[in-house]
Protein backbone atom coordinates (compact mmCIF):
# COMPACT_ATOMS: atom_id res chain seq x y z
CA UNK A 1 0.00 0.00 0.00
CA UNK A 2 1.41 2.95 -1.21
CA UNK A 3 2.16 6.06 1.82
CA UNK A 4 -0.87 7.86 0.18
CA UNK A 5 -3.48 5.62 0.86
CA UNK A 6 -2.15 4.92 4.08
CA UNK A 7 -3.08 8.36 5.17
CA UNK A 8 -6.27 8.24 3.30
CA UNK A 9 -6.93 4.84 5.22
CA UNK A 10 -6.06 6.94 8.51
CA UNK A 11 -8.65 9.61 7.61
CA UNK A 12 -11.11 7.16 6.68
CA UNK A 13 -10.91 5.76 10.16
CA UNK A 14 -10.58 8.41 12.07
CA UNK A 15 -13.81 9.95 10.39
CA UNK A 16 -16.07 6.83 9.94
CA UNK A 17 -15.16 7.07 13.76
CA UNK A 18 -16.89 9.96 14.51
CA UNK A 19 -19.59 9.00 12.32
CA UNK A 20 -20.47 5.80 14.26
CA UNK A 21 -22.03 8.04 16.46
CA UNK A 22 -22.48 11.18 14.38
CA UNK A 23 -23.92 9.54 11.11
CA UNK A 24 -22.97 10.72 7.45
CA UNK A 25 -21.76 14.41 8.04
CA UNK A 26 -18.48 13.82 9.23
CA UNK A 27 -17.82 12.12 5.32
CA UNK A 28 -19.35 14.40 3.50
CA UNK A 29 -17.97 17.34 5.96
CA UNK A 30 -14.71 15.23 4.52
CA UNK A 31 -14.87 15.70 1.30
CA UNK A 32 -15.21 11.77 0.52
CA UNK A 33 -17.57 12.86 -2.28
CA UNK A 34 -14.54 14.07 -4.08
CA UNK A 35 -12.35 10.93 -4.12
CA UNK A 36 -12.67 9.61 -7.60
CA UNK A 37 -13.03 12.90 -9.21
CA UNK A 38 -9.70 14.00 -11.28
CA UNK A 39 -7.83 16.58 -9.53
CA UNK A 40 -8.22 19.02 -12.54
CA UNK A 41 -12.26 18.72 -11.61
CA UNK A 42 -10.89 20.02 -7.85
CA UNK A 43 -11.20 16.02 -6.47
CA UNK A 44 -8.87 14.07 -5.14
CA UNK A 45 -7.79 12.22 -7.94
CA UNK A 46 -7.86 8.61 -6.36
CA UNK A 47 -8.68 5.51 -8.10
CA UNK A 48 -10.52 2.77 -7.43
CA UNK A 49 -7.90 0.59 -5.33
CA UNK A 50 -8.36 3.95 -3.02
CA UNK A 51 -12.17 3.22 -2.72
CA UNK A 52 -11.93 -0.56 -2.40
CA UNK A 53 -9.69 0.55 0.73
CA UNK A 54 -11.64 2.74 2.36
CA UNK A 55 -14.87 1.17 1.83
CA UNK A 56 -13.23 -2.45 3.34
CA UNK A 57 -13.09 0.85 6.42
CA UNK A 58 -16.33 1.26 6.01
CA UNK A 59 -17.83 -2.25 6.28
CA UNK A 60 -16.54 -2.67 9.56
CA UNK A 61 -16.92 0.84 11.35
CA UNK A 62 -20.18 2.34 9.61
CA UNK A 63 -21.58 -0.68 7.80
CA UNK A 64 -25.14 0.92 7.99
CA UNK A 65 -24.17 4.49 6.43
CA UNK A 66 -24.06 5.01 3.06
CA UNK A 67 -21.19 5.78 2.40
CA UNK A 68 -20.16 4.05 -1.12
CA UNK A 69 -23.54 6.00 -2.48
CA UNK A 70 -21.44 9.35 -1.21
CA UNK A 71 -18.42 8.69 -3.24
CA UNK A 72 -19.81 7.76 -5.98
CA UNK A 73 -21.99 10.54 -6.26
CA UNK A 74 -18.73 12.51 -7.26
CA UNK A 75 -19.06 10.42 -10.54
CA UNK A 76 -22.36 11.73 -11.20
CA UNK A 77 -24.84 9.57 -13.22
CA UNK A 78 -23.11 6.01 -13.07
CA UNK A 79 -23.77 2.16 -14.16
CA UNK A 80 -25.45 0.45 -11.56
CA UNK A 81 -22.74 -2.36 -11.74
CA UNK A 82 -20.37 0.30 -10.31
CA UNK A 83 -22.54 0.33 -7.10
CA UNK A 84 -22.44 -3.28 -6.96
CA UNK A 85 -18.38 -3.17 -7.32
CA UNK A 86 -18.53 -0.72 -4.38
CA UNK A 87 -20.85 -3.27 -2.40
CA UNK A 88 -17.73 -5.85 -2.67
CA UNK A 89 -15.78 -3.90 -1.02
CA UNK A 90 -17.88 -3.12 1.86
CA UNK A 91 -18.76 -7.04 2.24
CA UNK A 92 -14.94 -7.88 2.39
CA UNK A 93 -14.52 -5.57 4.94
CA UNK A 94 -16.93 -6.94 7.31
CA UNK A 95 -15.98 -10.46 6.34
CA UNK A 96 -12.50 -9.45 7.09
CA UNK A 97 -13.92 -8.14 10.56
CA UNK A 98 -16.47 -11.09 11.24
CA UNK A 99 -12.80 -13.19 11.11
CA UNK A 100 -11.09 -11.28 13.11
CA UNK A 101 -13.51 -11.83 16.11
CA UNK A 102 -13.66 -14.95 15.10
CA UNK A 103 -10.22 -15.69 15.83
CA UNK A 104 -10.19 -13.73 18.83
CA UNK A 105 -13.09 -15.39 20.44
CA UNK A 106 -11.64 -19.22 20.13
CA UNK A 107 -8.14 -17.90 21.12
CA UNK A 108 -9.84 -16.61 24.72
CA UNK A 109 -12.74 -18.50 25.03
CA UNK A 110 -11.94 -21.68 27.88
CA UNK A 111 -14.15 -24.85 27.48
CA UNK A 112 -13.23 -28.02 29.11
CA UNK A 113 -9.68 -26.37 29.96
CA UNK A 114 -8.71 -25.03 26.89
CA UNK A 115 -9.00 -22.31 24.51
CA UNK A 116 -11.61 -23.25 21.88
CA UNK A 117 -9.53 -22.50 18.90
CA UNK A 118 -7.48 -25.59 20.07
CA UNK A 119 -9.98 -28.10 18.90
CA UNK A 120 -9.53 -29.75 15.61
CA UNK A 121 -13.09 -28.56 14.52
CA UNK A 122 -13.10 -25.33 15.19
CA UNK A 123 -9.61 -24.98 13.50
CA UNK A 124 -11.09 -26.45 10.44
CA UNK A 125 -14.15 -24.30 10.47
CA UNK A 126 -11.94 -21.22 11.12
CA UNK A 127 -9.58 -22.49 8.08
CA UNK A 128 -12.78 -22.84 5.45
CA UNK A 129 -14.04 -19.25 6.74
CA UNK A 130 -10.43 -17.56 6.33
CA UNK A 131 -10.13 -19.03 2.45
CA UNK A 132 -13.70 -17.92 1.93
CA UNK A 133 -12.45 -14.27 2.93
CA UNK A 134 -9.33 -14.64 1.55
CA UNK A 135 -10.98 -15.00 -1.82
CA UNK A 136 -13.53 -12.17 -1.69
CA UNK A 137 -10.68 -10.01 -0.56
CA UNK A 138 -8.78 -11.32 -4.24
CA UNK A 139 -11.54 -10.79 -6.00
CA UNK A 140 -12.47 -7.36 -4.85
CA UNK A 141 -8.51 -6.48 -5.47
CA UNK A 142 -8.70 -8.04 -8.83
CA UNK A 143 -11.72 -5.93 -9.58
CA UNK A 144 -10.22 -3.20 -8.73
CA UNK A 145 -7.02 -3.05 -10.76
CA UNK A 146 -9.40 -4.07 -13.89
CA UNK A 147 -11.93 -0.84 -13.28
CA UNK A 148 -8.56 1.46 -12.77
CA UNK A 149 -7.14 -0.15 -16.17
CA UNK A 150 -10.45 0.86 -18.63
CA UNK A 151 -10.99 4.43 -16.19
CA UNK A 152 -14.05 2.81 -13.99
CA UNK A 153 -15.62 1.65 -17.19
CA UNK A 154 -17.97 -0.57 -16.19
CA UNK A 155 -18.85 -2.48 -19.07
CA UNK A 156 -15.49 -3.10 -19.92
CA UNK A 157 -15.09 -4.69 -16.05
CA UNK A 158 -18.17 -6.58 -16.49
CA UNK A 159 -16.55 -9.99 -16.13
CA UNK A 160 -14.65 -8.89 -13.20
CA UNK A 161 -17.55 -6.80 -11.49
CA UNK A 162 -19.45 -9.92 -12.24
CA UNK A 163 -17.01 -12.41 -10.94
CA UNK A 164 -16.35 -10.46 -7.58
CA UNK A 165 -20.06 -9.73 -6.89
CA UNK A 166 -21.31 -13.34 -7.21
CA UNK A 167 -17.59 -14.56 -5.27
CA UNK A 168 -18.93 -12.53 -2.23
CA UNK A 169 -22.38 -13.32 -2.57
CA UNK A 170 -21.94 -16.81 -2.35
CA UNK A 171 -19.21 -16.38 0.85
CA UNK A 172 -21.67 -14.57 2.71
CA UNK A 173 -23.45 -18.11 3.96
CA UNK A 174 -20.63 -19.73 4.85
CA UNK A 175 -18.53 -16.71 6.68
CA UNK A 176 -21.76 -15.81 8.72
CA UNK A 177 -22.46 -19.49 9.45
CA UNK A 178 -19.15 -20.44 10.45
CA UNK A 179 -18.61 -16.85 12.72
CA UNK A 180 -21.61 -17.23 14.75
CA UNK A 181 -21.21 -21.14 15.29
CA UNK A 182 -18.05 -20.63 16.86
CA UNK A 183 -19.13 -17.57 18.73
CA UNK A 184 -22.10 -19.54 20.29
CA UNK A 185 -24.89 -16.75 21.47
CA UNK A 186 -22.75 -14.35 22.42
CA UNK A 187 -22.40 -13.71 18.74
CA UNK A 188 -25.86 -12.44 18.78
CA UNK A 189 -26.09 -10.30 21.45
CA UNK A 190 -26.21 -6.53 21.27
CA UNK A 191 -23.45 -5.65 23.07
CA UNK A 192 -21.18 -8.31 21.10
CA UNK A 193 -19.79 -6.56 17.60
CA UNK A 194 -20.33 -9.64 15.36
CA UNK A 195 -24.06 -8.54 14.56
CA UNK A 196 -22.30 -5.58 13.06
CA UNK A 197 -21.25 -7.10 10.19
CA UNK A 198 -22.94 -10.15 9.50
CA UNK A 199 -26.69 -8.50 9.56
CA UNK A 200 -25.33 -5.82 6.56
CA UNK A 201 -23.05 -8.92 4.92
CA UNK A 202 -26.93 -10.88 4.66
CA UNK A 203 -28.35 -7.46 3.66
CA UNK A 204 -25.33 -6.49 0.66
CA UNK A 205 -25.72 -9.81 -0.52
CA UNK A 206 -29.12 -9.11 -2.05
CA UNK A 207 -28.50 -5.53 -3.51
CA UNK A 208 -27.62 -4.74 -6.54
CA UNK A 209 -28.22 -8.05 -8.47
CA UNK A 210 -28.58 -11.43 -5.84
CA UNK A 211 -26.76 -15.01 -6.60
CA UNK A 212 -28.78 -15.68 -9.67
CA UNK A 213 -28.63 -12.56 -11.01
CA UNK A 214 -24.48 -12.43 -11.36
CA UNK A 215 -24.44 -15.87 -12.25
CA UNK A 216 -26.02 -15.32 -15.22
CA UNK A 217 -24.76 -12.28 -16.09
CA UNK A 218 -21.10 -13.81 -15.75
CA UNK A 219 -22.27 -17.38 -17.34
CA UNK A 220 -23.60 -14.68 -20.79
CA UNK A 221 -19.79 -13.52 -20.82
CA UNK A 222 -17.97 -16.47 -20.50
CA UNK A 223 -20.07 -18.31 -23.41
CA UNK A 224 -19.75 -15.28 -25.50
CA UNK A 225 -15.73 -15.47 -24.72
CA UNK A 226 -15.75 -19.20 -26.18
CA UNK A 227 -13.24 -21.68 -24.76
CA UNK A 228 -10.33 -19.68 -26.88
CA UNK A 229 -11.80 -16.75 -26.19
CA UNK A 230 -11.83 -17.33 -22.48
CA UNK A 231 -8.50 -18.02 -21.90
CA UNK A 232 -7.08 -15.02 -24.33
CA UNK A 233 -8.82 -12.69 -21.99
CA UNK A 234 -7.57 -13.91 -18.58
CA UNK A 235 -4.26 -14.12 -19.41
CA UNK A 236 -4.43 -10.72 -21.29
CA UNK A 237 -5.81 -9.47 -17.80
CA UNK A 238 -3.38 -10.93 -16.16
CA UNK A 239 -0.12 -8.72 -17.61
Amino acid sequence: MSGARDMLCDTASAVFAEAASAGIAPVEEAGFALLLVPEADGGFGGDWGDLNAVLRIAGVAVPDLPVAPLILSGLGEVDPALHAAATVSLMAGAMGQALDLSIEHVNTRQQFGRPLGKFQAVQQSLAVMACEVRAVDAAAAAMAKRLDAVHFDAEAAGFEIAAAKLRANRAVGVVTAVAHQVHGAIGFTREYDLHRVTIPLMRWRGEHGNDAHWAQRLGRQVAGFGGRGLWEAMTARAD
